[in-house]
């Protein structure tokens, strides 16, 4: 029996039990990618980490994510969460208010900024691909393929009312993931509100996920579309989503969009801390 530091992040919020959780492993050089699987199968949570030592120069950790059913190369929120998890646990160490994470997706820049007392940890996203599909699921909606390591069918609903008021037939919406090899849908709408003026939805239900309390992943592929489309003159180069309500989470996002860069952030908590015993 083998025994591993653990925690439990609310990735998004400030608040216990907001957010979205990811369950993080620490120290997990010694267990098998199908140990990895099988754990985060088990924990049921939209993504589950492991903290490694760096394999690529430069890094000063190694993430892998699992969904509860396979690995991705990247992800937002499990990146976030973990960097919390691993500064705070003194897995690692942030120079000047730097890191870098090792992933499937290469090396990213992470940053950790405090103001006001509030911590908050910024990933830069891997660099997006996108083309135009139909998605028949919404009525000629507009919408694009984006593979930033995850990748999302975006689709623009209008207003936040749309977005709300979206009852998703999952199977379909996994059928047409598997078809255009896609992680799944992430839906936006308008709110009207300047302080939060973008609501969005992630559904993933081929990867074991029917709703993603509040997806990094997505968030950047809403971003990407925006600026794709000439639609962030809307919002601005820097905003936040608003993402969770519908599944009692209620999270922020922090998106600053460049024309070369998309980043997003915010805060997260720890709610369980402890160990894991593997077999």
């Amino acid at each position: 029996m083998r025994t591993f530091a653990f925690k439990q992040v609310d990735v998004f919020t400030a608040t216990p039990f907001l957010g979205n959780p990811v369950a993080v492993v620490i120290g997990a050089d010694a267990l098998q990618p199908s140990a990895m699987q099988r754990i985060a199968a088990w924990t049921n949570l939209s993504e589950t980490t492991f903290l490694l030592k760096p394999t690529q120069m430069g890094a000063d950790y190694r993430l892998r994510i699992f969904t509860p059913r396979q690995e991705l190369p990247f992800a937002g929120h499990p990146t976030v969460g973990s960097a919390h998890a691993a500064l705070e646990s003194g897995f690692v160490t942030a120079d000047n208010g730097k890191l870098k994470q090792e992933c499937d997706a290469g090396v990213l820049d992470l940053s950790v900024e405090v103001a006001g007392g509030v911590c908050r940890i910024f990933v830069r996203a891997p660099q997006p691909k996108m083309r135009e599909v139909a998605a028949p699921l919404f009525d000629g909606a507009r919408a694009l393929r984006v593979d930033v390591g995850p990748v999302w069918i975006v689709v623009d609903l209008g207003d936040a009312q749309a977005v709300d008021a979206l009852a998703p037939d999952l199977a379909a919406i996994e059928k047409m993931s598997n078809a255009l090899q896609a992680t799944g849908v992430t839906v936006f709408g308008r709110t009207g509100d300047v302080k939060l003026p973008v609501h969005v939805r992630s559904f993933a239900p081929a990867h074991g996920v029917p709703e993603d309390p509040v997806c990094g992943s997505g968030n950047v592929s809403v971003a990407a579309f925006l600026r794709e489309t000439g639609l962030l003159r809307d919002f601005g180069p820097a905003y936040t989503a608003r993402q969770g309500m519908q599944v009692g989470r209620d999270g922020r996002v922090q998106v600053r969009v460049s024309p070369d860069a998309i980043e997003i952030g915010g805060e997260a908590v720890t709610c369980v801390d402890g160990k894991l015993r593997v077999d």
